[in-house]
């Protein structure tokens, strides 16, 4: 039984990811902003923490950190303003990455998307900018830190439930990925040493998400 912080909590995929774990037998914890989503976070298994990431400091991140395995970031924006995706999805992203470290919390996962990267090729002028930014800055800062990470890269996003299969890098061909099939992949990531390092990109697909995970290398 493994201790975990999902940050974000009230997200979709984090929520289906904590009733994924909290099934496991781990023991979880959802941050989430608004005091009011407390009820569904518990319906989930998981343990509500009302922590808003925007205004704490990494210290006072690390110490709801401390004594814990491993870290899901799986908040953001939602495609709000420029300034509050910043804010979101690259400082808030990187403080929580900086105060896993501190608290030697140092297995570390990250929720991204599909061709995030620093040459992007988004245009400034598109609305998809700042995210693109924001969240190659935060996979960038992570990837050069002291945290065993794994970083997961779906593709566009689809409400479909669950196939339980997928296929990873330049086999993936579909349009979608299913958001509750994310959330398995986050699940078999956690337990999967393997995937320390990598960045898995993923599609729905033809393989079993836990073989797929298992051959990552």
């Amino acid at each position: 039984m493994k201790r975990i912080v999902i940050v974000g909590g009230h997200g979709k995929i984090a929520m289906s990811l904590a009733e994924l774990l909290s099934g496991r037998g781990h023991h979880v914890h959802s941050l989430i902003r608004n005091p009011d989503q407390e009820a569904d976070i518990s319906a989930t298994g998981a343990v509500p923490v009302v922590a808003d990431i925007e205004a704490l400091s990494a210290e006072e991140l690390s110490e709801i950190f401390t004594g814990n395995d491993a870290i899901v970031f799986a908040a953001g924006a939602g495609g709000g303003s420029p300034e509050r995706t910043y804010s979101v999805d690259r400082d808030a992203a990187i403080r929580t990455m900086d105060a896993a470290a501190h608290a030697g919390v140092h297995r570390y996962v990250v929720l991204s998307y599909r061709g995030a990267s620093l040459d992007h090729g988004v245009p400034e002028d598109n609305d998809f900018f700042a995210y693109a930014e924001a969240k190659a800055a935060a996979d960038d800062h992570l990837r050069k830190g002291p945290l065993r990470y794994t970083i997961v890269g779906p593709g566009a996003l689809s409400s479909e439930p669950a196939s339980g299969k997928i296929d990873v890098g330049d086999a993936a061909t579909a349009e979608k990925a299913s958001r509750e099939n994310v959330a398995h992949v986050i699940a078999a990531v956690i337990d999967s040493d393997n995937t320390i390092g990598h960045t898995i990109e993923f599609m729905d697909g033809s393989t079993q998400i836990t073989d797929a995970v298992a051959a990552i290398a």
